[in-house]
């Protein structure tokens, strides 16, 4: 008898033994699988030139496992809330008036989502703000008062935006800008002298755009900004506007741009580069078509230098579904970032079509 009852235990505890190793040999297959199945996608984030941090804080999220949206926001985030950054969120330079008004607009590539806020005043990280007028609202814009009693709502607090540094350059401008500002007479499109304030150094045109493929392959970019510098209060640009400042489609790519927004706005800049990549162009390629887009679409003198070239400078920046990235702009000299996957992210030239 304790012979069959030792068989009986033997039996059962080798049929434990042999379920147990079954089960881990399966487990270790589906994580094997899910590794395989997420290599297969090219992770990447590029980025402005002002992007160094933020691309490499976005990328640190991709490779944890994070969705593209989480990284890029936490990616630009940095730069919002540095003061040293005059034209992005927290120390951006202000309106006319003195005072900071801010824009952002996110898209998450795999939910076909998108949310932006214009003209926000008093919030810090316009593009916490964004995101949650995409997921917390049936709208996809909320601007000014309406976007601040929103963030509020959310539990957002209102704060001082202009800083001590960013006071200063609004009272030298004050005090000499005579006709670089944005209030313009009756003018025709030969009209020439007039709107001096768009070539003028201390107005600011600054933006941070981001965007990332994750390792499930999804896409997702976000842009931010305080806008154009002493703009007429409740000026808005491209950056908050999806298919101009940003544009995603989880099965092509992103793009997002900087630079003059009243150009990029009449262009629907970044939807335009997304779809020449749709249309079979590389990411630098497509970045390239649109900034011709835009010169060609640029008419008036005033906009234009001697030899019929625009006097101002619009640059995107782009990536493909396949993780292959590209940016240019009209004018040389303009720079992006990219983090493939390393610790720290590069900076490159982008591709141009007049040179300085």
């Amino acid at each position: 008898m304790d012979s069959v009852i030792k068989r009986r235990e033997f039996l059962k505890t080798a049929a434990a033994l042999s379920a147990g190793s079954i089960a881990v040999t399966q487990a270790a297959y589906y994580e094997s699988a899910s590794r395989t199945a997420q290599s297969q996608f090219r992770q990447v984030v590029i980025a402005s030139s002002n992007g160094l941090m933020s691309s490499a804080r976005a990328m640190e999220i991709i490779r944890s496992g994070g969705d593209a949206l989480d990284a890029v926001i936490a990616g630009v985030n940095i730069v919002e809330d540095d003061p040293s950054d005059i034209s992005v969120g927290y120390g951006g330079l202000p309106n006319e008036e003195g005072v900071v008004e801010l824009d952002s607009s996110v898209m998450h590539g795999p939910s076909g989502r998108g949310g932006a806020v214009a003209s926000l005043r008093n919030i810090k990280n316009p593009s916490k703000i964004a995101r949650l007028v995409m997921e917390r609202t049936d709208h996809v814009l909320l601007v000014g008062e309406g976007a601040l009693r929103f963030a509020k709502a959310h539990g957002f607090k209102e704060e001082e935006l202009l800083t001590d540094t960013a006071r200063e350059v609004w009272l030298k401008w004050r005090e000499s800008h005579s006709t670089k500002d944005d209030w313009l007479p009756p003018h025709q499109i030969d009209t020439r002298d007039i709107g001096e304030g768009c070539r003028d150094y201390f107005r600011a045109t600054g933006t941070i755009n981001c965007n990332a493929v994750d390792q499930r392959g999804n896409i997702s970019g976000v842009t931010t900004t305080s806008g154009l510098a002493f703009k007429i209060p409740g000026r808005v640009g491209d950056s908050p506007i999806l298919g101009a400042g940003l544009y995603v489609d989880n099965t092509v790519g992103a793009a997002g741009s900087t630079g003059r927004g009243e150009a990029n706005l009449l262009s629907c800049g970044s939807v335009m580069v997304v779809e020449y990549i749709r249309a079979g162009k590389s990411p630098e390629e497509a970045c390239l078509q649109t900034c011709k887009r835009i010169v060609d679409q640029t008419k008036m003198k005033r906009l234009l230098d001697d030899h019929g070239r625009p006097n101002f400078n619009v640059s995107f920046y782009a990536i493909n579904k396949k993780g292959e990235y590209g940016s240019a702009a009209i004018w040389s000299g303009s720079q992006f970032v990219v983090n493939t996957g390393e610790p720290e992210s590069r900076k490159g030239d982008c591709a141009y079509l007049y040179k300085h």
